[in-house]
């Protein structure tokens, strides 16, 4: 059964791909196609000290649930508005002793409000939670044992609630989660910090080139056009970070959604022969294999050095690969700019600006070559260079890169977005108030390590999908869309 209704969308059959949305009128660039809040969403594990439970900012000094105390929250106004969604989940916690992961935490949630709502929770709605895609029957045997152990878990969990499930009923809804967790992020869209369900995005189908991004906002996800948008279109967004080979996207679509990508730019290998180019010298192809091969290895060792906080080995590393590389691969050669990417990120924390700034000045123009001219990755990256640049003291370089990142961002991200509200800030009145950014885990740069940017979906554990590449609480990277699952 589909209820509800949209103004700029609707639901249609998308013939192969299931369901999926389409626009319901004419939509120009930027504009906010719909905005939704989660159905159900908690903090990760890992955060649950440092991130209020309520609004999801990160935050010092947080107040502590005086019953269960795990949960944690800004002040007395976000508890207040959080109660309805913790009052069971604290009881639940305070009789088993201690909190379960986020998994069991956000499958309890969403049984919790489906008890209360019925599964749909406004008139906008579109969909049923216990509607969406699940896809357990396809899940490889490893993933089937993980999911089998959560229900064990969860049913110790659970057996404080007051309705009982069977446990063919929980696992559809873990095989929910799974498929369609989002990834959220903390106030400023630099650091995920959680992971909820979203029904009405759950319908936006994938595509390698999409023509809408997502983005959180204000604790709800907002699909946004990348371009104007004719009125019966289908909306989509990217499962995955397009800067893969489409063979590898492909893989990762089919063994993280259990579909085949067929969209143009997978079908005809579009900017593949960039991602593997070599330099313009014309060096031979077994060199440029050799050397392929050589920073393979090196991103593998460099992934070890930065988890063991080595960082100067990071450095050294990343040196002796981009000197292999040099007159042999091209800029836009994936294995290079993965590596131009995380030497940057740690001379920027290491606070070497100007080594940064020439790095993130090669990685931004071999983006430009590759990404949509509108992609969420390509604004912050070229933020993020425009910082490195004034702090470098290429003052001028900083502002016009910076003015660049500010009009993709307006489009990805919105003028009420507290990014583009510093950015706006700063051009403006050229006080460079941008210590978060520069703060903003310029460690966590696994976004490009091992050619695996944006595992989860929006965003992807991907998209963001496409919240401007954002770390999660594992290293890896989502989408605002940042990505993770959405799939029908």
């Amino acid at each position: 059964m589909t209820v509800g209704n949209m103004e700029r969308a609707e639901l249609f059959d998308a013939g192969s791909k299931g369901r999926g949305l389409r626009a319901a009128k004419e939509l120009n660039t930027g504009e906010v196609i719909f905005s939704e809040p989660s159905f159900a969403a908690v903090v990760f594990d890992s955060l649950a000290t440092q991130v209020c439970h309520s609004c999801f900012r990160h935050k010092a000094n947080l107040h502590r649930c005086a019953q269960c105390k795990f949960a944690h929250y800004c002040d007395r106004t976000c508890q207040t508005a959080c109660w309805n969604e913790h009052k069971q989940e604290c009881g639940a916690i305070k009789k088993l002793g201690s909190a379960p992961s986020e998994n069991i935490r956000l499958a309890a949630r969403v049984l919790w409000r489906m008890h209360k709502d019925t599964g749909i929770a406004s008139d906008s709605q579109l969909i049923s939670v216990d509607q969406l895609q699940e896809h357990v029957a396809d899940l490889a045997a490893e993933d089937f044992k993980q999911l089998r152990a959560d229900v064990h878990k969860f049913l110790q969990y659970w057996s404080y609630g007051t309705r009982q499930h069977s446990v063919d009923y929980i696992s559809h809804i873990f095989g929910i989660i799974k498929c369609n967790g989002f990834t959220l992020s903390d106030q400023r869209g630099l650091q995920a910090v959680g992971v909820g369900l979203f029904p009405n995005l759950c319908l936006v189908n994938h595509d390698c080139w999409p023509n809408c991004t997502v983005i959180l906002n204000h604790g709800k996800i907002e699909l946004r056009a990348l371009g104007k948008i004719p009125e019966g279109e289908e909306l989509t967004v990217s499962y995955v970070d397009f800067l893969n080979l489409s063979a590898d996207r492909q893989k990762k679509l089919k063994e993280r959604f259990h579909f085949d990508c067929t969209c143009e730019h997978c079908s005809k290998h579009i900017e593949d022969d960039l991602m593997t180019a070599g330099a313009d010298s014309k060096p031979s192809a077994d060199k440029v294999k050799e050397v392929t091969v050589f920073s393979k290895e090196s991103l593998e060792k460099i992934e070890k050095s930065r988890v063991e906080g080595d960082y100067n080995e990071v450095l050294k590393l990343c040196y002796e690969c981009l000197q292999k590389q040099e007159n042999v691969l091209a800029d836009t050669n994936l294995y290079k700019l993965r590596v131009l990417s995380i030497a940057s990120e740690v001379l920027s924390y290491q606070r070497s600006f100007a080594k940064a700034a020439d790095y993130a000045h090669r990685m931004v123009e071999g983006y430009r070559k590759l990404y949509h001219p509108n992609n969420a990755q390509l604004g912050m990256a070229i933020m993020r260079a425009g910082v490195t640049h004034w702090h470098a003291g290429q003052i001028e370089e900083g502002h016009s890169l910076i003015c660049q990142a500010y009009r993709i961002l307006m489009v990805t991200h919105g003028s009420n977005h507290a990014i583009t509200k510093d950015l706006e800030v700063t051009m403006h009145s050229h006080v460079w108030s941008l210590s978060a950014i520069i703060n903003c885990k310029f460690i966590d740069f696994t976004v490009f390590a091992l050619g695996d940017a944006h595992t989860d979906r929006a965003g992807a554990e991907d998209v963001q999908a496409e919240q401007g590449c954002v770390p999660n609480h594992e290293g890896r990277c989502t989408e605002a869309l940042n990505t993770r699952n959405l799939h029908r």
